[in-house]
């Protein structure tokens, strides 16, 4: 049942939203952490804000579907459901076509603006890979916000975004700095 007062969603969100800054805060010490590499290799500093922007975008487009398919009454949390199923092959179809293209993207910028210290695969690879792992990622963090917002009897208009763009933003930092520092 959606409650709509200003008391009800701050007090649904306040909580979650200091969480959610404090953890934003982490993965910004973790990023500082590979400040060396990034600035070894620039084309890899390119990928940071498109990454993590990218794995925000990819919780949120998943979460806003999950969303409104619980206010619809189209989801059951069930393995067999067709529209979680579809909506999660979708995510992951969406990251496996724009990772690529956002890596050799990165890679052409900063050939263009300085020198690539990188080939252009391994920026490719290292993007695809992060973007796969997000998609994976994303999916299950937005699949248990929402479930968790659900079951609760929050408004997962109200938590749900918030709580998976800000959680896939910080996947998105510690991915790429796990995978940076496996092939790079």
């Amino acid at each position: 049942m959606a409650r709509w007062t200003v008391r009800e969603i701050l007090a649904d969100m306040l909580p979650v939203l200091v969480v959610l800054t404090l953890v934003e805060l982490g993965s910004g010490l973790v990023l500082d952490t590979l400040q060396e590499t990034l600035l070894q290799y620039p084309s890899l500093l390119v990928l940071v804000p498109v990454t993590i922007g990218m794995a925000g975008n990819l919780g949120a487009i998943m979460a806003s579907r999950l969303s409104t398919a619980t206010h619809l009454g189209l989801l059951s949390f069930e393995p067999t459901d067709e529209t979680l199923a579809g909506n999660a092959i979708a995510t992951v179809a969406l990251a496996a076509t724009l990772f690529p293209v956002v890596g050799a993207s990165a890679w052409a910028v900063q050939s263009v603006v300085g020198q690539t210290a990188l080939p252009v695969a391994t920026v490719v690879f290292v993007a695809t890979l992060c973007g796969g792992i997000l998609a994976v990622l994303s999916v299950v963090v937005s699949v248990a916000a929402t479930y968790v917002a659900f079951r609760v009897g929050a408004d997962p208009d109200d938590v749900v975004l918030p709580v998976v763009t800000n959680t896939c933003d910080v996947l998105g930092v510690l991915v790429l700095f796990a995978v940076v520092r496996l092939f790079v």
